[in-house]
């Protein structure tokens, strides 16, 4: 701030401090009767917010008959704060005299005049000729008077609209005033705290109207006190807290500065024996009620009375526009309410009047409805009652008119529809969004909002219940469900408009909380894979590219759900390539659909067995059982086994070999940081396997085999039969083959049956769980003795041990002939 504003500042402090609570005006003064004739039509003054040169005045003080105090009134017109007025712009009348009682004064507006000033002097000798000195003398000082007064009453109006309003609604309803109080506020442009309308009804009022004068906010249309004042950077006296560039929004409204700054100008009149107050002028009708803030004094110094007519200049016509230019507004609502905001003097005085609602329809047919400003309800308010007999068509585009003052005006532009045009569609976001067990929201796109009367929610019971709703954006609407006890399934919208016949309905579907979807696991080439969340029971589908994947296998542990997927057409699946990010489209048993991002990994490790080859212990050779099959590995034997890598193109140093039985409960990895892998070259490798030490005794059955790299695994691939030996020590058969061997030995419940035919025709199964050391088996004769192990029981096995054959004795031969004669027995 500069400093040659200095003075100015310190000049405010100072009269702030002898200022700071202004006396208020609840003094009751005189009233003015002012009409104003503009080529030949006569307005009342509440309904004139600006005179010009040639307008026909007509002012009189309407004084009660009792009046003892004899008042001169004088009319005096400025032309700016350098030039002094002509004497003859000054024009008196005695309220005394039966001519200016009557009739007061007729004066015509002067073409170069720019104020105008009324004065109500108390008779004295030379009143009229002191009173035209001091305003010509000083013609600056009274401009700033008249404008300062005009101020002050706009914004006493706005306020005083506010009040009064506020005060109605507590009597009648305080439940509205949290509705209401918003769009007053916003008509007004009068600034709301909030947190008033949080508290309870009761307490409402007397918060919001606390703190009067600085309530007022910059209004947009006329001007503050600030801004008549300064120019650029003195807009810094705002004391840096302003709501808008023009408007101080601190300690002073412009209400206050406009009182003090009147105050300071009239204490500088004063004389021994006259002083100037000023008159607050509130207009009604024909009449402006005259409020003071001081008693007027009939000693000297005597009192003149100070009031402003509006400002000699050309028509302002207020910034009016709508507060949803986009939204489309139902025409057969009854009454139309039209938003608007931007003037509030529209709002808090009658210069805007004979306002109505053009319409323009189908075929150029127009109607005009009448149209009334509402501060209560945020806008215009508009009669439809004779649009029912027109024929406009669907759609018809509304221009507000009027005027103002003398002048006419056209406001904002509407668009309106008829109802029966409508149309109601829920967003698409919503439409699988509908979730039981909790208030949901949906949104339904539509024609125009103000068409709907009530929305009602239709169970699949057929039970309605009314529902809240609101506009939303333009062209939207906001439905609340209450649907904490509802059950999943079909429900149905009925959304009743104005003008319209049978409510509309809207399907809607209700859903259970849909799971949680953490991810799609699929590698290239490979014809599933796996998805992980929760609740994935409820999992119909899966496609990525056009490609379906099914559920085949659920599981359930501490990390969560898996679900293995499968794809219909497995080489379609196989052939999806790796891609970074991919759209997977997840589709639920009821009908939803959900996007999941996904990724085609790189191809899983794949490794090709060269060969293999099984290194027998002493313990193999001791137990007398020759294998057949060379993927028969015993359990205390060695496996040397080599691979080829394919994919990927090298073995890496974290490469690992992955064995492990069939079931799973027995595994081993073979790295080369423990030595059971040893890379050949890049691309094979050499691993060794004890089976014994690696997958403990207990381990059986079929074995498989992968490849792990980089914590990625590949495909089991089968690589042989772990078997246990039982020992077979000793076979003694007696002389006679008709008799059965004894065969000794230990483990022998690892033997699955024997015989002595390769076929096993005619096998001796060996019980589950046999602790013994002797088996009775089937005689060799001259041939050998075959096994089947319990491990790989579908392999027949020789037992590479001689029979030892015992001598004959007599009870061998009775034994021989009963058994022979038992077989002969029919």
């Amino acid at each position: 701030m500069t400093a040659r504003f200095l003075p100015f500042i310190l000049a405010a402090c100072a009269a702030a401090a002898v200022h700071a609570a202004p006396a208020p005006f609840d003094l009751a003064g005189p009233n003015l009767d002012v009409g104003v004739t503009r080529a030949g039509k006569t307005l009342p003054i509440s309904e004139v917010p600006n005179l010009t040169g040639g307008d026909d005045l007509r002012v009189k003080a309407e004084l009660p008959r009792t009046q003892s105090a004899h008042y001169l009134l004088v009319v005096a017109f400025l032309s700016g704060s350098t030039n002094p007025p002509p004497a003859d712009w000054f024009v008196r009348c005695g309220t005394w005299t039966r001519k200016c009682a009557r009739g007061g004064l007729n004066v015509t507006v002067p073409a170069d005049a720019q104020q105008v000033l009324v004065f109500l002097a108390p008779q004295t000798g030379g009143d009229f000729k002191t009173l035209v000195g001091a305003v010509r003398g000083r013609p600056g000082a009274f401009v700033r008077t008249a404008q300062d007064l005009n101020q002050a009453a706009l914004d006493r109006s706005r306020l005083a609209k506010y009040l009064t309003t506020i005060q109605a609604l507590n009597d009648a309803d305080p439940t509205k005033l949290k509705a209401v109080a918003p769009l007053l506020a916003r008509s007004l442009a009068i600034s709301v705290d909030p947190k008033c309308l949080d508290r309870l009804p009761e307490l409402q009022a007397p918060c919001l109207m606390a703190g009067q004068e600085s309530l007022i906010l910059q209004d947009g249309h006329s001007t503050s006190i600030v801004e008549a004042l300064t120019t650029g950077a003195a807009r810094d006296l705002a004391l840096q807290a302003s709501y808008t560039p023009q408007l101080s929004f601190g300690y002073y409204s412009p209400y206050i500065a406009s009182v003090l700054d009147i105050a300071r100008i009239f204490d500088s009149f004063h004389t021994a024996r006259y002083q100037y107050i000023p008159a607050l002028a509130s207009q009604r009708g024909d009449h402006l009620a005259l409020a003071l803030n001081t008693p007027p004094s009939f000693h000297d110094p005597k009192s003149v009375l100070v009031a402003a007519l509006p400002a000699v200049e050309r028509a302002q016509l207020p910034p009016l526009h709508a507060v949803h230019p986009k939204e489309s507004y139902c025409a057969s609502t009854d009454p139309l309410v039209l938003p608007v905001e931007g003037a509030p003097l529209v709002f808090a005085t009658a210069y805007a009047h004979d306002m109505y609602l053009a319409l323009t329809g189908a075929g150029g047919k127009t109607l005009e409805l009448p149209a009334r400003a509402d501060a209560t309800q945020g806008g215009f308010v508009v009669d439809t009652a004779a649009l029912g007999a027109a024929n406009l068509g669907d759609r018809v585009r509304g221009v507000l008119h009027g005027s103002w003052g003398f002048d006419p005006y056209e406001g904002p532009e509407f668009k309106l529809v008829n109802a029966h045009a409508a149309t109601l569609q829920l967003e698409p976001q919503d439409a699988g969004a509908l979730i039981v067990g909790r208030e949901d929201t949906v949104r339904l796109r539509a024609d125009s909002a103000s068409c709907i009367d009530r929305v009602m929610l239709r169970d699949q019971n057929g039970k309605e219940t009314k529902v809240d709703w609101k506009p939303g954006k333009p062209g939207e609407v906001e439905i609340k469900l209450p649907l904490a006890d509802a059950k999943p399934g079909a429900l149905t919208l009925l959304v009743s408009r104005y003008g319209a016949g049978k409510p509309q309905p809207v399907a809607l579907q209700a859903f259970s909380a849909a799971g949680r979807l953490d991810g799609f696991t699929l590698y290239a080439g490979d014809t599933s894979g796996v998805l992980k969340g929760s609740r994935l029971d409820e999992i119909a589908a899966l496609s990525i590219h056009g490609v379906e994947f099914v559920p085949k296998d659920w599981s359930s542990g501490k990390a969560g759900e898996e679900l293995t997927m499968v794809g219909s057409d497995p080489g379609a699946a196989a052939a999806l390539r790796e891609t970074k990010r991919v759209g997977a489209q997840v589709k639920l048993k009821d009908g939803r659909t959900f996007d999941l991002a996904t990724s085609v990994l790189a191809p899983r490790p794949h490794v090709t067995l060269i060969g293999k080859s099984v290194q027998l212990s002493a313990a193999d050779a001791a137990s007398n059982i020759a294998l057949t099959d060379p993927d028969e590995l015993p359990q205390d034997a060695q496996l040397i086994f080599s691979v080829r890598v394919s994919a990927p193109h090298a073995f890496g140093r974290g490469a690992s070999i992955d064995v492990a039985t069939i079931d799973g409960s027995a595994a081993a990895s073979l790295s080369l940081d423990n030595g059971g892998m040893t890379l050949e070259n890049a691309h094979v490798a050499v691993a060794a396997l004890d089976p014994e030490r690696s997958l403990g005794p207990s381990a059986f059955g079929p074995l498989q085999y992968r490849v792990t790299t980089d914590g990625v695994t590949g495909d089991w691939q089968p690589l042989a039969a772990l078997v246990r030996l039982a020992v077979l020590k000793d076979l003694e058969c007696p002389a006679t083959a008709a008799i059965a061997c004894k065969l000794s030995g230990a483990n022998l419940f690892l033997v699955d049956s024997l015989d002595e035919d390769p076929s096993f025709r005619h096998p001796v199964a060996v019980p589950d769980g046999f602790p013994g050391t002797v088996l009775p088996v089937p005689h060799p004769g001259t041939g050998s003795l075959y096994v089947k192990l319990r491990d790989d029981p579908a392999v027949i096995n020789r037992v590479a041990l001689a029979a030892r054959e015992l001598p004959a004795t007599p009870d061998d031969a009775a034994l021989a002939q009963s058994r022979h004669a038992a077989t002969q027995t029919p």
